[in-house]
């Protein structure tokens, strides 16, 4: 079993996206022995609450549900728990290189879109910022599926 931790500052747009879009390829893929997956913050600041209104509209457009998701920080049990870590930008990679507790929990960080052809190195923007969730699901929907086949 594989275990993958998405990764955002809030946990509230960009992880809770990829966590649902995730559960809904392994879910279509019957790949459930396979893979597991979670989703957390890098700061404390949302802990406790629901997905940001503009994700859980864009995720119900999409099919998906994540009404139940409340956002919590990382600790250093999903640092041993995850055999992958993907994270939205180099802010959060930068955060999780300094949280985690070693360097082999350190090395299991990868930044989303460097899956695909020609967006390695590049960011997902937070949409909390940008309002823009709807290019946050295209992105994540074109990355996360990427990932997972390449975890196979």
């Amino acid at each position: 079993m594989h275990h993958i931790l998405f990764v955002c500052l809030g946990n509230i747009c960009r992880s809770p996206m990829a966590e649902a879009i995730a559960q809904q390829v392994i879910d279509d893929h019957g790949w459930q022995n396979h893979f597991t997956v979670e989703s957390v913050a890098t700061s404390p600041e949302e802990e406790g609450n629901h997905p940001h209104p503009g994700a859980l509209r864009v995720m119900r457009q999409h099919g998906l549900d994540a009404s139940a998701h409340r956002s919590r920080p990382i600790t250093a049990a999903d640092f041993d728990w995850a055999d992958t870590i993907i994270t939205m930008d180099h802010a959060n990679v930068a955060n999780l290189q300094r949280l985690a507790p070693s360097a082999a929990d350190a090395a299991k960080v990868k930044l989303c879109l460097d899956i695909l052809p020609g967006r390695q190195g590049q960011a997902i923007d937070d949409p909390w910022y940008t309002h823009k969730f709807e290019l946050t699901y295209q992105e994540l929907a074109a990355a996360v599926p990427a990932w997972l086949t390449a975890l196979q």
